[in-house]
């Protein structure tokens, strides 16, 4: 048997090419320069509300999750509130969103196991928040960013489409795009890059049609087929 044949390469995989640091930090000292203080658009007023609101934004608008929760919060803002109120309750209030039925079982479940396990009160770390039903990284993540002032950073669909689109955050996944993000982002915007992408992906960034005559990183962002702006007719 010939042995002349050369052994094969091992093949490895290779990370999109993606910005670096300093055009990292460009691009968020621009998005802060419009926004200097980004917040989540869910209406909250206390780490359990926000919980709750944001375990309902799943496949959900935080337009239509606000419509729902100002009166359900208005008839339970506690655990407790929640548990006396009754999945039947829940799930009449919360009938506009989308999974309704399964959320409205969600929100009584966690809220029993917050009285249960966590004396009331909103665990404070991720692995505790996951624990909870209907409560996966993302979720926990908007939680310990927006309530407790955490540097984390939540990869919903606009994060994840502005991440991959602009190469700031390349990656195949939400977990690569995350750990991407926490990689490049400078530590100033940290606090804030999750908002701040976000709000970008979803007015200006858009997934259909990115308006990127009015983008103000447009001149860092690596995606090819940009939008032109539109014509103004003659009169």
């Amino acid at each position: 048997m010939s042995k002349s044949s050369s052994p094969k390469r091992s093949k490895t995989k290779r990370r999109p090419p993606g910005l670096n640091r300093e055009q990292a930090e460009e691009i968020f000292a621009r998005l802060a320069e419009n926004l200097p203080e980004p917040k989540t658009e869910l209406e909250y007023h206390s780490p359990y509300t926000l919980v709750v609101a944001v375990a309902l934004s799943a496949q959900a608008t935080d337009v239509g999750v606000n419509k729902a929760t100002r009166r359900l919060f208005e008839a339970a803002d506690t655990p407790g509130a929640m548990v006396a109120l009754g999945e039947d309750a829940v799930r009449e209030h919360i009938k506009t969103i989308g999974l309704f039925r399964n959320k409205a079982r969600n929100v009584i479940a966690l809220s029993k196991m917050i009285l249960a396990e966590f004396g009331g009160e909103v665990p404070r770390t991720r692995d505790e928040l996951v624990r909870l039903p209907g409560v996966g990284r993302k979720t926990a993540n908007v939680v310990l960013n927006e309530a407790f002032g955490q540097p984390t950073i939540a990869v919903d669909t606009h994060i994840f489409r502005v991440g991959n689109r602009t190469k700031l955050a390349p990656g195949k996944t939400p977990d690569e795009v995350e750990a991407r993000l926490e990689q490049i982002t400078p530590a100033a915007y940290l606090k804030g890059a999750h908002h701040w992408l976000i709000l970008h992906g979803r007015y200006v960034c858009k997934a259909r049609k990115p308006e990127c005559w009015r983008c103000p990183i447009a001149d860092l962002c690596k995606f090819k087929d940009k939008t032109p702006a539109p014509k103004t007719g003659a009169a």
